[in-house]
Protein backbone atom coordinates (compact mmCIF):
# COMPACT_ATOMS: atom_id res chain seq x y z
CA UNK A 1 0.00 0.00 0.00
CA UNK A 2 1.31 3.41 -0.91
CA UNK A 3 1.69 5.95 1.89
CA UNK A 4 -0.24 8.50 -0.18
CA UNK A 5 -3.35 6.30 0.14
CA UNK A 6 -3.11 5.74 3.89
CA UNK A 7 -6.44 4.71 5.35
CA UNK A 8 -6.99 4.87 9.10
CA UNK A 9 -6.79 1.42 10.65
CA UNK A 10 -9.34 2.36 13.30
CA UNK A 11 -10.93 5.51 14.59
CA UNK A 12 -8.35 7.37 16.69
CA UNK A 13 -9.13 8.06 20.31
CA UNK A 14 -9.87 11.58 21.49
CA UNK A 15 -6.66 11.64 23.53
CA UNK A 16 -4.56 10.83 20.48
CA UNK A 17 -6.38 13.44 18.38
CA UNK A 18 -5.96 16.04 21.13
CA UNK A 19 -2.23 15.33 21.34
CA UNK A 20 -1.86 15.89 17.61
CA UNK A 21 -3.97 19.06 17.79
CA UNK A 22 -1.66 20.37 20.53
CA UNK A 23 1.32 19.64 18.27
CA UNK A 24 -0.28 21.62 15.42
CA UNK A 25 -0.99 24.53 17.76
CA UNK A 26 2.60 24.49 19.01
CA UNK A 27 3.91 24.59 15.45
CA UNK A 28 1.57 27.48 14.70
CA UNK A 29 2.85 29.46 17.68
CA UNK A 30 6.33 29.84 16.15
CA UNK A 31 6.17 33.63 15.65
CA UNK A 32 4.87 34.24 19.18
CA UNK A 33 7.20 31.89 21.03
CA UNK A 34 10.59 32.77 19.59
CA UNK A 35 10.99 29.24 18.26
CA UNK A 36 10.42 27.37 21.53
CA UNK A 37 6.88 26.08 20.88
CA UNK A 38 7.76 24.07 17.73
CA UNK A 39 10.55 22.37 19.69
CA UNK A 40 7.92 21.14 22.15
CA UNK A 41 5.78 20.08 19.19
CA UNK A 42 8.59 18.09 17.57
CA UNK A 43 9.24 16.32 20.88
CA UNK A 44 5.57 15.32 21.02
CA UNK A 45 5.75 14.09 17.42
CA UNK A 46 8.88 12.03 18.04
CA UNK A 47 7.31 10.44 21.12
CA UNK A 48 3.96 9.67 19.49
CA UNK A 49 4.79 8.79 15.86
CA UNK A 50 5.54 5.14 16.63
CA UNK A 51 3.15 4.83 19.58
CA UNK A 52 0.00 5.20 17.54
CA UNK A 53 -1.45 2.28 15.63
CA UNK A 54 -3.60 4.62 13.58
CA UNK A 55 -2.12 5.31 10.13
CA UNK A 56 -4.02 8.60 9.84
CA UNK A 57 -2.38 10.01 12.98
CA UNK A 58 1.01 8.59 12.04
CA UNK A 59 0.88 10.36 8.67
CA UNK A 60 0.25 13.68 10.43
CA UNK A 61 3.05 13.12 12.94
CA UNK A 62 5.46 12.36 10.08
CA UNK A 63 4.21 15.44 8.19
CA UNK A 64 4.97 17.67 11.16
CA UNK A 65 8.35 16.03 11.78
CA UNK A 66 9.41 16.66 8.20
CA UNK A 67 8.11 20.21 8.41
CA UNK A 68 10.22 20.93 11.49
CA UNK A 69 13.46 19.27 10.41
CA UNK A 70 13.48 20.55 6.83
CA UNK A 71 12.65 24.09 7.92
CA UNK A 72 15.42 23.92 10.50
CA UNK A 73 17.88 22.63 7.88
CA UNK A 74 17.08 25.41 5.42
CA UNK A 75 17.13 28.05 8.16
CA UNK A 76 20.63 26.92 9.14
CA UNK A 77 21.73 27.04 5.49
CA UNK A 78 20.35 30.56 5.13
CA UNK A 79 22.09 31.57 8.36
CA UNK A 80 25.40 30.36 6.99
CA UNK A 81 24.79 32.41 3.85
CA UNK A 82 24.38 35.50 6.05
CA UNK A 83 28.09 35.32 6.90
CA UNK A 84 29.00 36.26 3.34
CA UNK A 85 28.42 39.81 2.23
CA UNK A 86 27.59 38.86 -1.34
CA UNK A 87 25.00 36.18 -0.48
CA UNK A 88 23.01 38.12 2.15
CA UNK A 89 20.19 38.87 -0.35
CA UNK A 90 20.04 35.17 -1.22
CA UNK A 91 19.79 34.36 2.48
CA UNK A 92 16.87 36.78 2.93
CA UNK A 93 15.06 35.24 -0.04
CA UNK A 94 15.74 31.83 1.50
CA UNK A 95 14.32 32.90 4.85
CA UNK A 96 11.17 34.16 3.13
CA UNK A 97 10.82 30.92 1.17
CA UNK A 98 11.24 28.82 4.33
CA UNK A 99 8.65 30.94 6.16
CA UNK A 100 6.10 30.58 3.36
CA UNK A 101 6.76 26.85 3.05
CA UNK A 102 6.46 26.37 6.85
CA UNK A 103 3.15 28.25 7.02
CA UNK A 104 1.82 26.26 4.06
CA UNK A 105 2.75 22.95 5.67
CA UNK A 106 1.21 23.78 9.05
CA UNK A 107 -2.00 25.19 7.56
CA UNK A 108 -2.41 22.36 5.03
CA UNK A 109 -1.81 19.77 7.74
CA UNK A 110 -4.26 21.40 10.14
CA UNK A 111 -6.95 21.56 7.46
CA UNK A 112 -6.42 17.91 6.55
CA UNK A 113 -6.47 17.00 10.24
CA UNK A 114 -9.80 18.80 10.69
CA UNK A 115 -11.15 16.98 7.62
CA UNK A 116 -9.83 13.68 9.03
CA UNK A 117 -7.83 12.97 5.90
CA UNK A 118 -4.29 11.54 5.99
CA UNK A 119 -1.26 13.42 4.79
CA UNK A 120 0.75 12.31 1.76
CA UNK A 121 4.33 11.31 2.31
Amino acid sequence: MSDSTVVPSSEPGEGERTTLLVAYVLYGLLPLSGGIAPVAGVIINHLKVNDTGNLFLRSHHRWLLRTFWFSLLWTVICSVLMFTIILIPVAWIGYAAVAIWYIYRVVRGAISFADRSPMPV
